[in-house]
């Protein structure tokens, strides 16, 4: 861990800059959602979750929490399928409208406005067995993707699975390019050495005009 850190020039910023640059992303999230429908919400539940719900082997339904939860639609998907859904959006906007969409498809979704890098402050106790991911790690600033990662680990049941979605610069058979910035995306080696206690078991790659991948880790410690 300390070398990724030495290696990240976030983990050199100043408050202030920090400050402004988790503002800087807040207003560039907001504006996605003011102009329409950010790329990533797409109204769809992506096939590699409705897998790992409802696929050969699928996980037995459980306690589920989605961060970057957008307008909804993979917590209506996991409510109807048995699972215990908590589910989290910076974007007030984002949260709206999926507490309309909630209340229409007749489930039971606890919604809930803030950060996903600061869970204690949104009284998210856990355990979760599964956690899912679209496209938010990826756009969080590098000096608070830590406390996303120790936020999941501490609220992961034994074995359990986190499902994650995002961009990154890497092909995938140099999974050790370097991350300088939170909008370089996400690695699977950044993501080796920032889930201590997880293990990743797989690393798929989207179909995406840009290189995206899927993630699949599991709670091991």
């Amino acid at each position: 861990m300390d070398q990724l850190n030495a290696q990240n020039p976030d983990s050199d910023l100043t408050p202030t800059e920090q400050a402004q640059e988790e503002e800087s992303v807040h207003r560039a999230l907001e504006g996605f959602y003011r102009a329409g429908k950010p790329p990533w919400d797409t109204g769809v539940t992506p096939p590699e979750l409705v897998a790992l719900v409802e696929g050969q082997g699928a996980l037995p339904p459980g306690r589920a929490l989605e961060l970057g939860c957008g307008t909804g639609t993979n917590a209506i998907y996991l409510a109807r399928h048995g699972w215990e859904v908590a589910a989290v959006d910076l974007i007030d906007r984002a949260v709206d409208q999926a507490r309309q969409r909630v209340e229409a498809a007749g489930v039971t979704v606890r919604l809930l406005h803030g950060d996903a890098t600061r869970l204690d402050e949104l009284n998210v106790p856990g355990p979760f067995d599964l956690f899912f991911d679209l496209s938010c790690y990826c756009g969080i600033p590098l000096h608070r993707r830590d406390a996303y990662a120790a936020g999941l680990t501490h609220r992961a049941a034994p074995g359990a699975r986190l499902l994650m979605f995002g961009y990154g610069p890497e092909p995938l058979d140099n999974p050790t390019t370097e991350i300088k910035s939170w909008a370089a995306g996400v690695t699977a080696d950044e993501l080796r050495a920032r889930f201590a206690g997880w293990e990743l078991l797989d690393v798929t790659p989207g179909t995406n005009s840009v290189p995206t991948f899927w993630f699949t880790l599991q709670r091991v410690a």
